[in-house]
This record gives structure tokens, sequence and C-alpha cells, in this order.
């Protein structure tokens, strides 16, 4: 598990970063706009200050797509952990701990105050492996649930 290289992806990665996205979700049955929009999208996004990715392994089997944003309840930015994948080949190999663990350190360099993840309720396998890195589907301290809701804009 330690061996594992992570590195930040640079604006050359997006294809890279896109054919996981797109792969991703393939594999779960969600639609995607395909790896070269999203290629187009990343592009655009890795070159901001507000998006990064990280990448797992070499050559890379694993990213996480991190957005961050102020926040009006913390001192510094929060960050959403959009998307994590680890392609099906790599799973077990430490790639995914390997990659939470650099972002976990990124942020606390970076200032940022929180991570956000959206876990879907039936997988549970996901949610172990969030809870096992120290994060929690509910408030630590009154054991309320947290819940996610979302609303599509044309």
């Amino acid at each position: 598990m330690n061996g594992v290289r992570v590195r930040r992806a640079g604006i050359g990665d997006a294809g890279i970063v896109a054919s996981m996205l797109h792969d991703f979700n393939t594999e779960f049955d969600t639609d995607s706009p395909g790896p070269i929009v999203l290629a187009s999208r990343l592009r655009s996004l890795l070159a901001g200050a507000d998006t990064f990715a990280l990448l797992g392994g070499e050559p890379p089997a694993g990213l996480a797509l991190v957005t961050v944003r102020p926040n009006v309840w913390y001192p510094g930015p929060v960050a959403l952990l959009d998307e994590m994948y680890v392609v099906p080949s790599a799973r077990g190999a430490g790639i995914g701990s390997a990659i939470i663990r650099r972002l976990i350190d990124d942020c606390r360099v970076a200032g940022v105050s929180a991570i956000e993840i959206n876990v879907d309720e039936a997988d549970v396998d996901a949610q172990r492996f969030y809870e096992r890195h120290g994060f929690h589907g509910a408030d630590p301290d009154t054991g309320e649930r947290a819940y996610y809701y979302a609303q599509e804009l044309d």
C-alpha cells in the first residue's frame, strides 16, 4: 500500500481523467457525455484553481476529482470529492487508500477546513472505505444522518 504513487493531474492529463470518469459511469450504468466532451471540460477546469484531480498508480489506475469552494461555516474552503474511481483490475491494491491519504494531506496544506463526499445509499463498500479513512455519514456529535439532495437544471 505504501508504494503507490499519487500525483496531481495536469491539463495534459485531461484525457486520462476523462477516460476513467467515462469508464466509471459506464461500469455503473450511468450516462456520460463521453471522454471527448469530458476531456474538453477538464482542460478548462484543471487550468483553474477550484478543481484538481489526483491520479494513483503508474500508469494511472485510480483517480479523485475534487472541487474547492468557500463556505461561510468554516474559516477555510471546503473540498468536495466529486468522483473517486479505481479501475476494477486494480482494486484491493491500496490505490484508493493512497489517493484518499494524499487528498487529505493536500487539503490540509491548502488550508481546507472540511472534505465532503456524497455516497449512494446502496454503496456500502464505499461507505465503509470512507469511514475507515475518518469520514462520517452522520454528525459525530448528534448521530444525525447526513442527506444529499440535488436538482438538475435545464
